[in-house]
């Protein structure tokens, strides 16, 4: 019996030992792995702190892939000449030089130098894209689109200056509305059809799209206030008085916004960086066409080809979205497999390297040599345009809303309906709707404020029927994006739009009869 109760004992007391053994050792690992875990966090955080600015200047400014070493100079110089088909029409630059200085300022002849300096623009245009893409190739995703967007706008920017130099205000108004609406409607619906040909559905960022459509209905406003202003208090205002407040209006506003798009640089580059990235988890995954067979393998219901045909049973998923997790018993397996694919993908694409064209000298350089010539040139046809459109034939709202902003445009029509092809329809719409952000936010007050400079009575009070068609055009865009999807029938729409807009432009007159615009336009005169 007292050997019975010993042995019990010593059980009992075993047994109390053994848990309090492993209840301190577990606490002290964990006291020892809690510490650890704090120094690391401690050490990172102080690590990032030291080094963030220059963390985010380094990936605003390292590519995607990394790149290759510039080829020699004769290659270069040829890969510039050999570049598209459009160099053939640099003739016309001499061309139109020549007809500029040597013909005498008649309808026919300025008609004629409006023909050949818009022709040459054209390949200077492609040009410039050109050299912007080379330099895209050095720096981020983030920041390659927003030298395309700017790049892409040096052509209106340098018609709109040489326009307000010459006291041409419709001209820099039209120009600068018609801008906006051809990279809203035609560039971006070239964009979604141009992608929908090769893709059933292709998915962008929906935060981005929707902050952008608010930057533009916020630069829209803008444009219609000073316009509510003359319509409502202009009758109990005298047109000098009015004319000096709607200018008032119109500098001050002009300054808020440029602020506005500083802002939202600050945005895009720096504190929301991560939300312009093509993996972030608000994009979509495309949705390519099912092949004939996968077509029948669904016609027949087989869910496993749907999901191979598809990607899954939802046409689009985030990309952050993952199926819920079902255990088996190769799940360990399976978890080792995606991991190794994981790190394999890496890289692989860490393999790639992009092989430029250009040195970056040789591309500054590029850039400079074009910019000259789209100045001088752009010069000649803002000088032809009154003699053209005494002739009848053509008004100068359908010059400034159609014709310019189609030339100074096509580079970024080449840019982003290349990239959507190419399944990168956040660089496309970085390109087409980021440069209607620039000018609505930084083109138009930075002309508003240069003319308040030079002493010219630009303002922010556009063509009432420009004005309303701006307004609905963002509105129509609005509506077409906000789901973060795209398709060809969506493109197409936005196209057809623009083909509307421009039969309407071609018949209206443009409002010339209001004694307030007529005043604003003859004292900068």
């Amino acid at each position: 019996m007292d050997h019975n109760v010993h042995s019990a004992d010593t059980q009992t007391s075993a047994v109390q030992r053994h848990p309090t053994f492993d209840l301190t050792g577990e606490s002290n690992t964990q006291r020892r792995s809690t510490t650890n875990t704090n120094a690391v966090s401690r050490h990172n955080s102080r690590n990032s702190q030291l080094s963030s600015p220059r963390t985010l200047l380094r990936s605003l400014t390292m590519p995607e892939k990394p790149v290759g070493n510039a080829p020699p100079i004769l290659r270069q110089i040829k890969a510039i000449v050999l570049m598209s088909w459009l160099n053939v029409l640099l003739a016309c630059i001499p061309v139109a030089w020549a007809l500029h200085l040597a013909l005498p300022p008649t309808t026919r002849n300025d008609t004629i130098t409006f023909v050949f300096c818009f022709l040459s623009i054209i390949p200077l245009a492609k040009l410039l894209a050109f050299a912007t893409d080379e330099l895209s190739l050095r720096v981020g995703q983030t920041l390659a689109g927003l030298l395309n967007a700017t790049l892409g706008n040096a052509v209106e920017l340098i018609v709109a200056i040489i326009a307000l130099a010459q006291c041409q205000l419709q001209i820099v108004q039209s120009s600068l509305v018609g801008s906006i609406l051809s990279n809203l409607l035609l560039v971006l619906g070239m964009c979604f059809f141009a992608g929908g040909t090769r893709f059933s559905e292709q998915g962008f960022g929906i935060s981005v799209t929707q902050l952008n459509s608010s930057l533009l209905i916020i630069s829209v406003i803008a444009v219609l206030i000073p316009a509510a202003f003359h319509f409502s208090a202009g009758a109990q205002i005298k047109d000098p008085q009015e004319a000096r407040d709607i200018l008032a209006v119109s500098h001050g506003t002009a300054i808020i916004l440029l602020f506005v798009y500083g802002s939202y640089l600050v945005f895009q580059l720096f504190s929301h960086k991560a939300l312009y990235d093509e993996k972030h988890e608000d994009v979509f995954r495309s949705t390519q066409y099912p092949s004939r067979e996968k077509k029948k393998a669904m016609a027949n219901g087989d869910a496993g080809s749907q999901a191979e045909a598809n990607g899954s049973s939802i046409p689009l998923n985030p990309v952050g979205s993952r199926e819920p997790f079902q255990s088996s018993p190769t799940g360990s397996i399976s978890h080792e497999h995606d991991a190794e694919a994981a790190t394999a993908a890496p890289s692989q694409e860490e393999e790639e390297v992009e092989e430029p064209q250009m040195s970056v000298p040789m591309t500054i350089g590029l850039l400079v040599v074009v910019t000259v010539l789209v100045a001088v040139t752009a010069e000649f046809l803002v000088d032809s345009i009154n003699g053209m459109v005494e002739g009848g034939h053509i008004s100068k709202e359908f010059i400034g809303l159609i014709l310019l902003p189609i030339v100074g445009n096509a580079a970024e029509h080449v840019t982003a309906v290349t990239v959507s092809v190419k399944d990168k329809l956040t660089l496309s719409l970085g390109v087409a709707v980021g440069s209607s952000i620039q000018i609505a936010l930084f083109v138009i007050p930075f002309i508003v404020t240069l003319g308040w400079i030079m002493g010219k009575p630009l303002s922010l009070l556009f063509d009432p029927f420009e004005s309303i068609v701006l307004f609905f055009s963002v509105i129509v865009v609005n509506y077409v994006v906000q789901d973060g999807k795209s398709n060809w029938l969506e493109g197409m729409i936005l196209m057809c739009l623009y083909v509307i807009l421009a039969v309407t432009f071609w018949f209206y007159p443009g409002k010339q009869s209001c004694f307030f615009i007529r005043y604003l336009y003859t004292r900068g005169s």
